[in-house]
Parts: structure tokens; C-alpha cells; sequence
């Protein structure tokens, strides 16, 4: 159905997808989108399958992840409200999906077929500039990625991706930041096995850094993180 209604501010204020554009044009470009309502754990976008839709997420958590040759799961990125993909849609010629996009819990989408994107972005010329923009920040980011994989150890990268994610996705609350994350999920965006991840979690809450619940991490002290 096409998106109507009473528009989650957070959702549009926050997107750099919109950064840049007025209000009332914000509402004009969603109000042309598909809302979209997905169940937990569904596969939005399979990676390989041509681009033919760009997502911005405005309610609940994904995964963007790529198979591995041997069968693993690599997680590339964890989207949150206001993040956006499928970006290659914008392009005239849409290249092939890089990764693929899994909903962690039931999620709500705004999505906007191609041919829809294109004439927007022809009205709109700020949305492609943004989408570049965007696009290079995913790039800075795996870069970062890479680079810390030769130059910092499991623990520091480990901490690093606790503390990145507790800004974009944390809970606050009188005693730490909850993340919704499980080990493996958290290995894997960190490029650390999961062994190593399962004992450096396990000496974190030992010492009263994090805490541990199943699918959650709660950090404590994230002063202590950035020490290590």
C-alpha cells in the first residue's frame, strides 16, 4: 500500500538519504514509496538478484550480509532506522544487489521501485548527491574494516564495534546501554572467530564491563572498552 498517514519523524529526520531536502518534499518522496512490512527473519533482497528496489528502514533491525564460498555468513552492515540500501537502484542501469538483507525482528520499509527513484531523482537531484554520499561512508567504513584487521587486535575490534553500535542502535538506560546482538552476529561484523569472541565477552562480564543475556549485550562501563 502506498505510505500514508502520520510519518515517524525519527525515521525521516535522521535518514541522510533525505539530508538536505525540505520537509514537505520528505513527505512528497515518501508518499510515493510502498510501506513494507516484513516478519522476523525474512529475506528482503537476495544478493546477485538485480537491483530493482531502494529500501530506507524507518522501524526495527537488519542484517546486510554476504555468503561466503564455504557457506559462512558474513555480516557487512547492521541497519537501523534511517538506513537505507539497495542504493545501486538510483542508477540508470542498476548493477546486481552486493548483499543480501535479512530482518532481524518484523521491520517496516519504505521502497521505492526503479523507475520511481530514477524520476525523483530527476526532480530531486539532492537524493542522488546523497545516495553517493552514502555509498562512501558504507566504502570508508569497510575500509576502516579492513585496515583494523591488520592493525588491531580481536579485543579492540571487538570493542570498537560494541561501542559503534551502542551510538546507533543502543537502549539507555540507568545501568548501561542494552544491544541487541548475539555472539556470532557480533563475531562476524567484527572479523573475530567465534571462539575468540565467546572468551573475550566472557572476561568482559567477569570484571563487570558488559553483561550477557541470550541475543544481548549490556555494556556497563564503556570507558573500560576503550581502554582495552
Amino acid at each position: 500500500m502506498t505510505a500514508s498517514g502520520t510519518l515517524p519523524r525519527a525515521g525521516i529526520m535522521h535518514s541522510k538519504f533525505f539530508a538536505g531536502i525540505p520537509d514537505h518534499d520528505q513527505q512528497l518522496i515518501i508518499g510515493i514509496a510502498q510501506e513494507r512490512r516484513v516478519s522476523a527473519k525474512e529475506v528482503v533482497i537476495q544478493c546477485g538478484d538485480k537491483a530493482s528496489c531502494l529500501f530506507l528502514l524507518f522501524e526495527g533491525n537488519m542484517k546486510y550480509y554476504r555468503v561466503t564460498e564455504r557457506g559462512e555468513e558474513l555480516i557487512l552492515w547492521w541497519l537501523t532506522p534511517g538506513d537505507v540500501f539497495g542504493l545501486a537502484t538510483i542508477l540508470k542501469n542498476p548493477p546486481r544487489y552486493m548483499g543480501s538483507a535479512e530482518s532481524k525482528k518484523e521491520c517496516k520499509l519504505w521502497v521505492w521501485d526503479h523507475a520511481s527513484i530514477r524520476k525523483l531523482s530527476g526532480v530531486y537531484p539532492q537524493l542522488s548527491e546523497n545516495a553517493l554520499r552514502i555509498t562512501l561512508g558504507y566504502l570508508a567504513s569497510y575500509v576502516d574494516r579492513h585496515t583494523g584487521i591488520a592493525t588491531k587486535t580481536a579485543e579492540q575490534r571487538l570493542a570498537n564495534t560494541l561501542l559503534q553500535l551502542g551510538h546507533r542502535t543502543g537502549h539507555a538506560h540507568a545501568t548501561g546501554v542494552d544491544i541487541d546482538i548475539t555472539n556470532e552476529q557480533l563475531g562476524s561484523l567484527s572479523d573475530v572467530g567465534m571462539f575468540t569472541t565467546s572468551r573475550v565477552l566472557s572476561r568482559w562480564e567477569r570484571a563487570g564491563t558488559i553483561a550477557k543475556a541470550r541475543g544481548k549485550v549490556c555494556i556497563h562501563a564503556p570507558e573500560r572498552l576503550l581502554k582495552d
